[in-house]
């Protein structure tokens, strides 16, 4: 158990759908919010804020609580402030980028820190990271984080394309290294044998974020490596119907003990690539089946065990519900992508 925190990334993912709902109000204080949380170097910024905008967030146990249902340890901070978790770069892009697209222009300030961004992410994309999952076993060539730096170099390119500002002078060099970051992930993070992209550079364990490379843009959902990887996620790390996010108890990369329930957000992401795959029926059938999961506020939290059909973790997520209306989005055909429409 962890005290309430504000996560950058889902925040960026908040940002996104409700300047795709179309929230203009909402989406601008998310816009504001967001460039007060980067204040500051990009080195300095970090993927978690106290609610209250801390940024001190030392971690620590409390041996003397036993947590909800003797779920120790009770942690009062969250080391996660403290890691380095390169996918969250691609989702701030991503989020100014649906904002332009929503008509939210950027300022001067918005441009100024967009650009600090982008030079930090040129001598650290390479970088190994904490990831998605924010792990506790040692910095890891993500499959996932080199996809969503890809992401920030893609989006920034794009506003400067759209948009008269002063930073078209990076646009060539951002070009080339966004290219470079693709051919790397197709080189390193896909296994022929396997047949799929994979957690980390090099493996052969599979992870359910790389669920979201179609949706991102960076290889279409018709791609042959796509579907292939689809396809093993299903057969390996579906569980009673719904997604596992990996398998820690056999990998051991997370760093933690214990087993954990399926994934939500993963779950709404296989749904919306079944239905970009034309699988359409099925897509809705997870769909209706997730909602069901829902508790009498209509609310989820971030895992859900089948066994005794309960939810776990996080509660409420807003990683799962931002997932949710990307999905409902994404199957009542609109023209959106969750994370930062192409």
């Amino acid at each position: 158990m962890r005290q309430l925190a504000a996560w950058l990334r889902r925040f960026s993912l908040r940002s996104q759908g409700v300047f795709g709902a179309g929230y203009r109000d909402d989406a601008t204080s998310c816009r504001r919010w967001l460039r007060r949380s980067r204040a500051g170097s990009p080195a300095q910024m970090q993927t978690i804020y106290g609610v209250s905008g801390e940024r001190r967030l030392d971690e620590h146990e409390i041996p003397w609580l036993s947590g909800y249902e003797n779920s120790r340890p009770v942690r009062i901070g969250n080391a996660a402030s403290n890691q380095f978790q390169l996918d969250v770069y691609g989702e701030v892009l991503a989020a100014a980028w649906q904002g332009h697209l929503a008509g939210i222009k950027m300022t001067e300030p918005d441009w100024a820190l967009m650009v600090s961004i982008m030079k930090f992410l040129e001598s650290h994309w390479q970088k190994p990271d904490e990831g998605i999952w924010e792990v506790r076993g040692g910095r890891q060539q993500f499959t996932h984080s080199k996809m969503m730096a890809w992401l920030a170099f893609d989006r920034a390119i794009k506003m400067v394309e759209n948009c008269e500002c002063a930073a078209f002078e990076h646009f060539g060099r951002w070009q080339k290294i966004r290219d470079q970051i693709h051919a790397q992930v197709c080189e390193h993070g896909y296994n022929a044998k396997k047949k799929a992209f994979t957690q980390v550079y090099g493996s052969d364990a599979l992870d359910a974020s790389l669920l979201t490379m179609p949706l991102t843009g960076f290889l279409p959902v018709s791609d042959e490596r796509v579907k292939s990887t689809v396809e093993a996620i299903e057969r390996e790390l579906m569980q009673d119907g719904l997604v596992l996010r990996y398998r820690p108890q056999e990998e051991g990369i997370d760093g933690l003990p214990g087993t954990e329930g399926v994934f939500l957000p993963c779950s709404f992401w296989l749904a919306d690539c079944w239905y970009l795959l034309g699988r359409k029926k099925e897509a809705r059938e997870l769909f209706e089946r997730l909602l069901d999961l829902r508790n009498d506020l209509g609310l989820l939290s971030e895992e859900y065990d089948p066994r005794h059909k309960r939810q776990l973790g996080n509660f409420p997520q807003a990683f799962s519900h931002v997932a949710l209306v990307s999905c409902a989005r994404i199957l009542a055909d609109e023209d959106a992508l969750p994370i930062g429409r192409d």
